[in-house]
């Protein structure tokens, strides 16, 4: 009989929850999406929680502290910094993001999936970190939608948009080393996709 090759040690211990980080460029729909498979929780096999980012730049108008984002002074973020208590932490549009890395480490130690969404840079960081991370991309039908979702929401002036749709270029030739993609065309489909990815992660037979 011929020998079957050995499995070697599962990267994420038994019974741990994914990790499942989430970009896309600005206006994508990211949030939207994520808040209409949390929200309802329909179609989800396992307790999902969403990381809540610490950044230093100003709330937006109907963000709330602790929810949206841990919004702190540069001071503080920068003590955090440097005492390693970010998974990962960059500056982006000349605001700092970092995201909580005991937090992370708890909640999938309890057996939750937690989705973190933040910029590409930060992905590829996590990722070179922690490889079994899930990491998925949105991306606009097209550019030229991505620029009218970005003239709607009405918090850009003209240079902003065009640094932001340049970004969003750099960002799209990045997907190649992200898992899954997500076109964010209807919402209904996206967040479908989604679920779909949750579902297939908790299926797989790891090795």
């Amino acid at each position: 009989m011929k020998a079957q090759p050995e499995r070697t040690e599962k990267k994420r211990p038994s019974g741990a929850g994914l990790l499942i980080v989430v970009s896309g460029p600005s206006a994508v729909g990211k949030d939207t999406v994520l808040d209409l498979v949390l929200g309802t929780g329909k179609g989800l096999v396992h307790d999902v929680v969403r990381c809540v980012t610490a950044t230093t730049r100003v709330p937006r108008e109907g963000e709330i502290n602790g929810v949206s984002y841990h919004f702190m002074p540069v001071v503080a973020f920068q003590q955090k910094a440097e005492q390693e208590g970010f998974l990962e932490y960059a500056n982006v549009f000349g605001n700092w993001y970092g995201t909580p890395g005991d937090w992370v480490a708890d909640q999938c130690a309890r057996g939750l999936d937690v989705i973190l969404k933040i910029d590409v840079q930060g992905a590829l960081a996590v990722k070179e970190k922690l490889p079994d991370a899930v990491l998925i991309f949105f991306r606009p039908p097209s550019l030229a939608e991505l620029e009218r979702r970005l003239r709607a929401r009405n918090t850009e002036d003209e240079d902003q948009i065009a640094r932001r749709l340049l970004d969003a270029r750099n960002e799209l030739a990045q997907m190649p080393h992200y898992d899954y993609s997500i076109v964010n065309n209807e919402v209904d489909e996206a967040a479908d996709d989604l679920r779909a990815i949750l579902r297939a992660e908790h299926c797989k037979i790891m090795s």
